[in-house]
């Protein structure tokens, strides 16, 4: 049987629990073959971004194009980039070589507060990547920044979703876990609302859950699952994570690994 692939198109966490790291553990542990394309590099941990050095539009040209001349993605995932250059490559790549079930994390604030996306780079985002994307997973900040719609309850994120649908095309998983209700989060693919109910989990280790959650979606959609079914199995794995309660870091600051609660870290 041949392996089903993934792409994962984001920013490095050297801090392990974001970005290209918990993409490529997510996208293993769900059964995928993970390729991965750096977008940049952080200099981050559980606690803050202290810094971000992009890669040239050159060198990720020629990254997106050595991994699909050669290995053929059954789903991409596209997570931080943070510059419209950039954007614009990926747009270009992803157009020629026909990449299909392309999940886009409009990763544009981190948990911890601090900007991950350029001002000038919202336009290529929302003009260029958006609509090609098979789904969009944004949290309740940046869906409030996409569908100019101040989001305070349930009736209010299906609004939201809705907007976005009808300016990009695009299916919407609006996650709920901005105290916005218990952990539900909204999916629209056009035709019908379906919400996931999830319990919120009382866990500080929630560094890169966002990625986690975007990266299992993209393996499930690769493996041939329908979207409501890969959004459920999704939502699934990553409550199991947070279940688990696991903590690596001797700091407060937050952390969470894609996983972590396979056993992998378990001493």
């Amino acid at each position: 049987m041949k392996l089903k692939t993934a792409l994962t198109i984001a920013g490095s966490d050297c801090s392990g629990g974001a970005g290209i790291q918990a993409d490529l553990k997510t996208m293993t542990m769900n059964g995928v073959y993970a390729m991965s394309v750096i977008t940049a590099l952080t200099a981050q941990n559980t606690r803050g971004v202290r810094g971000i050095s992009e890669v040239s539009p050159d060198f990720l040209e020629k990254q997106l194009a050595a991994v699909l001349e050669d290995i053929e993605p059954d789903a991409v995932k596209i997570g931080m980039v943070s510059d419209s250059g950039l954007i614009r490559v990926i747009g270009e790549k992803l157009h020629f070589y026909g990449a299909k079930n392309i999940v886009c994390d409009p990763v544009m604030v981190a948990t911890s507060g601090a900007a991950l996306l350029k001002p000038d780079a919202v336009d290529a985002l929302t003009g260029i990547l958006l609509p090609m994307a098979t789904l969009v997973t944004p949290n309740i900040p940046e869906a409030q920044i996409l569908s100019d719609t101040l989001i305070c309850d349930a009736e209010s994120m299906t609004k939201a979703v809705e907007v976005i649908h009808n300016r990009f095309g695009c299916a919407v998983l609006l996650k709920g876990g901005h105290s916005i209700n218990d952990a539900n989060d909204l999916l629209f693919s056009g035709t019908e609302m379906h919400w996931f109910a999830g319990k919120r989990i009382n866990n500080p280790n929630t560094h890169g859950t966002g990625c986690t959650l975007s990266s299992a979606i993209a393996s499930n959609l690769a493996k041939g699952y329908p979207m409501e079914d890969a959004v459920q199995r999704a939502k699934q794995y990553i409550s199991g994570a947070l279940a688990a309660m696991l903590d690596l870091g001797k700091g407060s600051g937050p952390m969470h690994h894609g996983f972590d609660y396979q056993g992998t870290f378990s001493k």
